[in-house]
Order: C-alpha cells, then sequence, then structure tokens
C-alpha cells in the first residue's frame, strides 16, 4: 500500500466552496495513466491534476490533467490551481514571477500578478478557428429560442479543447439554457469530435457565461480557462470588447450552479488568436490522503 497526498483547491475564486474545484496530485511519479484516470473518476471532479517532473529542460513541471472519463490536452483551470499549489508547496524557484508548465499540448507559460492574493495567468495556446453555424440550431441545442440569441453566428473554436461559442441576448436566457443531448451530436465536425457548449452574454464588465461538456464527463462546469480564451478572441472578433493590448474584463461563469467564478481576460497581443492570458485567485480547501495497492499490485488486480 502506498499513499498519495493530495491538494483540493477552488480555481477562479478567493472564497471557499466557490469557483471549479481541482484535486492537485504533486509528487505522482509512480502513478500509470490507468490510475491516474481511475482516480479522477473516484474525485468526480471536472478535472484532477498529476505532477509529474519535466522532460524539458525549460519546464518547472509536467502536469497531466484528467476528467473522470478521459485526458485532457490542454485545461485551463488545473493549469491555474496547479501553479498555485507549486507555489505554496516551493515547488518552484523562490519568489518567480513566470515558468512553464508541461501539458499534453505543449509548454504552457504561467506568470504570477503579485498582491495581497496573487493573480495567476495562463497563456493560451494559439486559438484554431473552426465552422460557423446555423443560430437556430444552437439555440434549439440549448432549449432557446432564436430570437433568445444576438444576431451574430455562432462558432467552433479551440485553444486545445473545441468549443461552440454561443452569443445570447441577457442573463435571463443564459439562465434558461439547458443541453439537449441527441442535438449536440448535430455541432460535432466531420471527424466527430468532442466539443463544449459555451454560452455567454455581453456585459458592462465583459461576459456572464456558462459551459456543457457532457461529452468529457462534466455536465456542466463552473469555470473553463480553456473556453475563456476562444470567448475572448470571439468577442474580439465581433466587437463586444476592445482587441487593443492591455484591455483586460471578466468573466462570470458557474453563478447558476452556485459556484459562481471569475475568470480575468488580458489581452497582450494585436492578434487576439495569440495574445491572450486568462487568469484568476485560487483559494485552498483541503489536504488529504488517497492510499492504493502498489502499481504491480493493481495489475495483478487487472
Amino acid at each position: 500500500m502506498k499513499s498519495y497526498r493530495y491538494t483540493v483547491v477552488d480555481v477562479f475564486t478567493t472564497e471557499p466552496l466557490a469557483g471549479n474545484p481541482l484535486a492537485v496530485f504533486p509528487d505522482a511519479s509512480t502513478l500509470d495513466e490507468t490510475t491516474m484516470q481511475k482516480i479522477a473518476r473516484e474525485l468526480n471532479l471536472a478535472e484532477t491534476a498529476f505532477v509529474l517532473p519535466a522532460t524539458r529542460q525549460d519546464c518547472t513541471a509536467r502536469v497531466r490533467i484528467f476528467t473522470p472519463i478521459k485526458e485532457m490536452a490542454f485545461a485551463g483551470h488545473p493549469t491555474v490551481g496547479t501553479a498555485f499549489v507549486l507555489l505554496q508547496k516551493h515547488m518552484v524557484a523562490p519568489n518567480s514571477s513566470a515558468f512553464l508548465l508541461e501539458e499534453e499540448i505543449g509548454p504552457i507559460a504561467v506568470r504570477i500578478e503579485a498582491g495581497q492574493r496573487p493573480l495567476i495567468w495562463v497563456r493560451m495556446p494559439p486559438i484554431r478557428e473552426g465552422r460557423c453555424y446555423d443560430a437556430a440550431l444552437c439555440a434549439g441545442v440549448l432549449g432557446l429560442e432564436p430570437e433568445d440569441l444576438l444576431p451574430i453566428q455562432p462558432q467552433l473554436l479551440s485553444a486545445g479543447n473545441p468549443t461552440v461559442i454561443v452569443a445570447a441576448k441577457d442573463k435571463a436566457a443564459v439562465d434558461r439554457a439547458w443541453l439537449e443531448l441527441a442535438g449536440l451530436k448535430t455541432l460535432q465536425g466531420t471527424e466527430n469530435e468532442s466539443v463544449c457548449v459555451f454560452l455567454f452574454t455581453p456585459t458592462p464588465d465583459g461576459a456572464y457565461s456558462r459551459m456543457f461538456a457532457p461529452e468529457y464527463g462534466i455536465d456542466e462546469e463552473p469555470a473553463t480557462g480553456s473556453s475563456t480564451g476562444p470567448l475572448a478572441a470571439y468577442m474580439i472578433r465581433h466587437n463586444l470588447v476592445s482587441g487593443q493590448p492591455g484591455t483586460r474584463f471578466v468573466s462570470e461563469q458557474g453563478t447558476k450552479m452556485g459556484r459562481r467564478s471569475w475568470l480575468h481576460v488580458e489581452v497582450h497581443g494585436k492578434d487576439a488568436a495569440d495574445g491572450i492570458y486568462v487568469g484568476g485567485h485560487v483559494t485552498p480547501v483541503a489536504e488529504a490522503f488517497m492510499t492504493l495497492s502498489s502499481p504491480a499490485a493493481m495489475a495483478t488486480e487487472r
């Protein structure tokens, strides 16, 4: 038997029991992929992160991220939350203001904005544009009427996780939405890849949002960094926020589910597809141990 320490943090919030919960295993070097997936299924959070030694000299650590049913090449709230845990456990150089984390998608840049509560920023991977959708189709998939949406064509965008971005007229329409699972299939591309559906409405501060990802084992997620980068690109494209370098805004997500989250967005470059950071605060809530049979014993059991 072996015990593994892990930390539970709430990401994109300064309050405990709000935001998006995340479990981080800061020393997962003896865990295999199958066991990591089983642990993520056991904990049943949106994602669980496992820290391993980096294979690249320019990266501080390697991070593998799992939903209850699959591994993710990149995810925002696990990256922010893991960076916080590494800082808290002194697993990065003292007073570090920037470092790289190695994820399946490649090296991810992390920046620390000092303050009473550090604001942890993650640079989004390059955002890929996909196909556009019929607004009435997307409204139906979300249990809404076409007139509930803004006159802007929904579009598939991806910063590692394909996301269908849909713009609603107001918060009431966002809160009324529910995802029709059979209709979700109609939003998939020719490669039949899994997609998230991200519904938002513009606000004076930025956006009010919800995100659905049942094909990732997540019916609804309270905060989604990897979809907020594409949201920013979409809002800039349609003149819903400024695309000037230095622009900041926030996306409020998770409120409908009782886990309000605040995702900060900062535009860094002239090209929104390659110059977007998503950041947030992190609140620690628990330290725990998970005791498992040795990998050899578990393999024998299988």
